[in-house]
């Protein structure tokens, strides 16, 4: 997969275009964390009302705090001026210890569920549905009435991420 290209081009951006970029990180989190968050509720409900058990909790997703490299003390700044927050300690540590371990966790939540959820209502195969094996379950909808079965292509059928006794 070839890499993103940004650290190359970074150094050769107007400064104004960097201070405008910077409020771009927290707007969309802003916008949708509430959407998300609503939406896990809803989905993480759906899941438990038609029998979903053992499904991994959020807490699941967000990194063990003493995982991180840096604590406040050593934490590195840059070199910039002293109105500028990421001239501060506290800017790196609020980023690195909670707005991006906790956002990239709760989209990464989100997608676990729908997963479950695709897994369990529409267990048909598509070029990207090996993806979906994180969400692994041990019966589709379709898997439980054996004339249901019948109707699902034998590779549907036998696919081990929406079936337990399907094919390893």
């Amino acid at each position: 997969m070839p890499r993103i290209r940004i650290g190359c081009n970074y150094v050769s951006q107007p400064f104004w275009k960097v201070i405008l970029g910077v409020p771009l990180i927290y707007l969309p989190i802003l916008a949708t964390l509430p959407f998300v968050a609503i939406g896990v509720f809803l989905v993480k409900t759906h899941l438990t009302l038609v029998g979903g058990m053992e499904i991994r909790t959020y807490w699941d997703f967000v990194p063990s705090w003493v995982s991180h490299r840096y604590s406040n003390k050593d934490q590195p700044v840059i070199k910039i001026s002293r109105l500028h927050p990421a001239h501060y300690r506290f800017f790196w540590i609020f980023n690195c210890k909670l707005y991006c371990p906790l956002s990239v966790a709760l989209f990464r939540y989100a997608a676990y569920l729908v997963k479950i959820v695709e897994n369990w209502w529409c267990p048909f195969a598509h070029n990207r549905k090996q993806d979906y094996a994180e969400g692994a379950i041990d019966k589709s909808f379709w898997h439980l009435e054996a004339h249901d079965r019948l109707k699902l292509h034998p590779d549907d059928r036998k696919n081990p991420i929406w079936n337990e006794e399907g094919e390893s």
